[in-house]
């Protein structure tokens, strides 16, 4: 199995990096998807305009953090924007830690980063994207769980994207929930396992998630389960399941 120009699929976090760039406003054209989810993404802010950016249940916060996600979902038409690698500042991305890599390195990976977006859609690691909250598995009136809502325009523009290309799955449950499965035939599941030999999740496994993305595009192997399985960790092993 050939780990050559093979594409991951990365999950987003819930906290995002303040401001951007003012000269590089986000629209719903916006990115590498944008042609095709332009649509979509304009229906969401419309809905989410109406529910003045979303309450407590929806946004799954309260306090200021709860204000300030109110204020960037109210403004994102136009909002400055930053590349998803940067706007993303959840463990894994901190782990991924493209920041650290070449330019050239960067932006070769960068391309190579695929990313399920309650807000977006889909977004390319390189892609622009504005300051929001919102889960991908929020319930958000009258379209229902945006999961579900997104699926098949996401799937779509997965598979138009890949060519063909393997594609390396190492989404949560609530990410993999947006994507059609069966229309993806080039994809497989990484997994992170402990040394008890159980499936993990939390935190620490974030952290080693991203560490697992970055040995991955980094690696010059050119088998994936070799390359997959050459992963080292202290509490780790990674491995193909599916």
């Amino acid at each position: 199995m050939s780990a050559q120009q093979f594409v991951i699929l990365l999950p987003p976090t819930e906290g995002k990096a303040v401001g951007g760039q003012k000269e590089k406003p986000w629209k719903p054209d916006s990115g590498s998807f944008g042609s095709s989810l332009e649509a979509h993404r304009s229906e969401l802010l419309a809905h989410l305009k109406k529910v003045k950016g979303g309450d407590q249940k929806l946004l799954g916060v309260s306090g200021a953090h709860l204000t300030r996600a109110q204020d960037a979902n109210t403004h994102i038409m136009n909002a400055p924007s930053l590349p998803a690698w940067q706007r993303y500042t959840g463990v894994v991305w901190d782990h991924l830690d493209l920041s650290s890599l070449t330019a050239a390195q960067r932006n070769s990976i960068a391309k190579r980063i695929y990313v399920p977006s309650g807000l977006a859609g889909l977004v390319r690691a390189d892609d622009p994207l504005p300051d929001y909250r919102l889960k991908m598995g929020a319930r958000l009136a009258p379209i229902g769980t945006l999961s579900k809502w997104w699926r098949d325009d996401i799937t779509d523009a997965l598979v138009k994207a890949l060519k063909g290309r393997m594609l390396i799955d190492l989404l949560p449950n609530e990410h993999r929930a947006a994507i059609n499965w069966d229309l993806v035939p080039t994809a497989i599941r990484v997994d992170l396992v402990a040394h008890s030999g159980g499936i993990v999740g939390g935190h620490n496994a974030k952290a080693a998630k991203g560490l697992l993305a970055r040995h991955l595009f980094l690696s010059t192997g050119t088998d994936i389960r070799r390359t997959v399985a050459s992963f080292k960790h202290p509490e780790y092993s990674a491995k193909v399941t599916s």
